[in-house]
């Protein structure tokens, strides 16, 4: 994980507003949202292992994913870049189960919070400066 400076960290608003100027970026909402914090995630690689995120934090009211009747202020935490390296191929310990194949349809990172090479820290930098001149105007 690399953090980044940006202007965003601290920035409050409605979450509908923010989720809006995101999507415009082609960010969406991390599937691993809560009540009271979340994260905007973008993919910049097409294998879609290395992501930009964006956290935020429930300030007041309530986030329930959807815009429609969401009341919550949410404020932006510190940007960073994140590399998931996944095994490739077969799982050898993979075991057979009825309930298995419902649940842990997919492997684990062999490393969550691999190293960040600098090409993607530097594509991070300007898709958050994009952004950043995309909320001012």
């Amino acid at each position: 994980m690399f953090t980044l400076e940006s202007r965003l960290e601290n920035v409050q608003g409605t979450f509908c507003d923010l989720s809006e100027s995101f999507c415009k970026m082609n960010f969406c909402l991390g599937g691993n949202w809560e009540y009271k914090q979340g994260i905007f995630d973008k993919h910049l690689d097409a294998e879609r292992k290395v992501w930009l995120r964006i956290p935020f934090y429930v300030t007041s009211g309530h986030l329930d994913g959807e815009c429609d009747g969401c009341d919550a202020i949410v404020k932006l935490g510190k940007p960073f870049v994140l590399n998931h390296l996944y095994n490739e191929g077969l799982d050898e310990e993979a075991h057979i189960s009825l309930t298995g194949g419902l649940f842990n349809q997919f492997q684990a990172p062999v490393d969550p919070d691999a190293s960040v090479k600098s090409r993607w820290v530097d594509q991070a930098q300007e898709v958050l400066h994009q952004l950043e001149q995309s909320m001012v105007h």
